[in-house]
């Protein structure tokens, strides 16, 4: 298989860039790399999961597959007196993430290298949220939903952000099968954003 952004160790040259995004109103500046998600900008999918997702000032938050940490760190911001783990297999995306909270001012976070939820199946959490891995497969991406429920406490949310044609109609009936109340909050140009509460 090719190398891509699901790899743990991407082994492509370097290629360092940092870019500017304004979301939820707060600018941030995000070093990215050769080897990870959406590299030359936000891509829409995550904005417009940021743009959607509802996160209470004390909340317990984990973003999964975070790259190098637009949604965890967005999450962070609105999570002020609370704290966001945000987990990545890829190493790379991991090291950017931490330096990007650095950057960004962002100090409730936790960043943590993570084949999909292993590291933290012991913790519990509030809310979930995920644009998730298409390119690993249905197979991991239904297991990161199973996952999920499994760390949600009673009442929590997954919020997930897929596109129609990318599976959002399987994603949908595989939340619907685990979660006891699932409801699209919205579509943006074929991505769908989903909420599925615990």
């Amino acid at each position: 298989m090719s190398e891509h952004y699901y790899s743990q160790t991407p082994t492509m040259a370097h290629d360092v860039h940092i870019i500017e995004e304004t979301l939820r109103g707060r600018k941030y500046k995000f070093a990215t790399d050769a080897g990870v998600f959406s590299k030359k900008g936000v891509d829409y999918g995550s904005k417009a999961l940021i743009h959607a997702m509802e996160i209470s000032r004390d909340a317990s938050v984990l973003d999964v597959g975070c790259g190098y940490g637009p949604i965890g760190l967005a999450a962070a911001v609105l999570a002020s007196e609370g704290k966001v783990t945000m987990v990545d297999i890829n190493e790379r995306a991991v090291a950017l993430a931490r330096q990007n909270a650095e950057r960004n001012h962002v100090a409730n976070v936790e960043i943590i290298q993570s084949d999909m939820l292993k590291a933290v199946m012991d913790r519990t959490y509030d809310v979930v949220l995920t644009n998730p891995p298409i390119r690993a497969g249905k197979a991991t991406v239904h297991r990161i939903f199973e996952q999920a429920f499994e760390v949600l406490s009673p009442g929590g949310a997954l919020w997930v952000v897929i596109q129609k044609k990318q599976g959002a109609p399987s994603a949908f009936t595989k939340l619907d099968s685990l979660f006891s109340n699932v409801v699209e909050i919205g579509k943006d140009k074929g991505y769908r954003i989903f909420k599925a509460v615990k």
